[in-house]
């Protein structure tokens, strides 16, 4: 389904506990399709998060047979993360569908620029910025976002600095359709993500060439969905709007995984 709307703040990701890079073979799954090989399927984190907040996604697309990989985004910054993820996926073979939530939508658009047989990306309430816009300004643009207030510094051990959400505001902003009894586990085990990542510019924007797909969290209070829409339109993204929290792949798993099939359906 294509949608388009007309046309933010601080926007980042949340997902936490410890799922690094892992690699599941096609063939230690069930395949809806065994006749084709299926491409492998790319999930990268955001802010605050780590991998295990795709699990709901990875144990269904390896129901239906996708090899996928979940790797730990470092969040020091886009360059250097981007750097990584770049390096990760040009030791994947094969098509590749790659995967943004909130700041890791940045470090795909970036990395996946540089990267052959990337055949489509999926944003996931996320940030999808062009060559040479920061993330910050680009927050900046439309209301909505409560993240900002939301924020605490942190000393990073190197003389720089993080920013992570104060726990009693966790809830509210970042995961407030999921219990609190996960989101109060979620606060205290969150990883920050360094300050210098939003102010540092993109360096490239791989949907300007990789067919792209988007999903718009409607309820979301970290990235403004207004600036969602906007980023949607503007790469021409097969958009689909969800009634969601900024998790939206831990809150409605099933329409994130359909949506992710839908792109790698579309470029085979």
């Amino acid at each position: 389904m294509r949608r388009h709307h007309r046309p933010l703040v601080l926007g980042l990701a949340v997902t936490v506990g410890v799922l690094t890079a892992t690699v599941v073979p096609s063939s230690a799954a069930p395949s809806d399709d065994r006749t084709t090989p299926k491409p492998t399927v790319v999930l990268v984190h955001g802010a605050f998060a780590d991998a295990s907040g795709w699990s709901g996604v990875v144990s269904r697309l390896r129901k239906a047979g996708y090899p996928v990989v979940a790797p730990a985004n470092p969040l020091r910054g886009l360059q250097s993360d981007a750097g990584y993820l770049a390096s990760l996926l040009g030791t994947i073979d094969g098509p590749k569908i790659v995967v943004g939530h909130s700041y890791g939508g940045a470090v795909v658009t970036e990395a996946a620029a540089s990267v052959p047989e990337v055949k489509a990306l999926v944003y996931v309430a996320a940030f999808m910025p062009d060559k040479g816009e920061a993330l910050g300004e680009l927050a900046d643009r439309f209301p909505g976002s409560e993240l900002n207030p939301a924020l605490e510094v942190l000393p990073d051990g190197a003389g720089h600095h993080d920013v992570a959400i104060k726990p009693d505001k966790f809830h509210d902003v970042f995961a407030a359709d999921l219990p609190r009894s996960t989101t109060s586990v979620l606060a205290v085990s969150q990883r920050p993500v360094s300050l210098a990542a939003f102010g540092s510019t993109a360096q490239a924007a791989a949907w300007r060439t990789i067919p792209s797909w988007f999903l718009v969290a409607t309820e979301d209070k970290t990235i403004s969905p207004a600036l969602e829409r906007f980023q949607a339109e503007r790469a021409g993204s097969h958009t689909v709007e969800v009634d969601s929290s900024h998790v939206v792949m831990m809150s409605h798993p099933d329409k994130v995984t359909s949506l992710i099939k839908s792109a790698a359906k579309s470029t085979r």
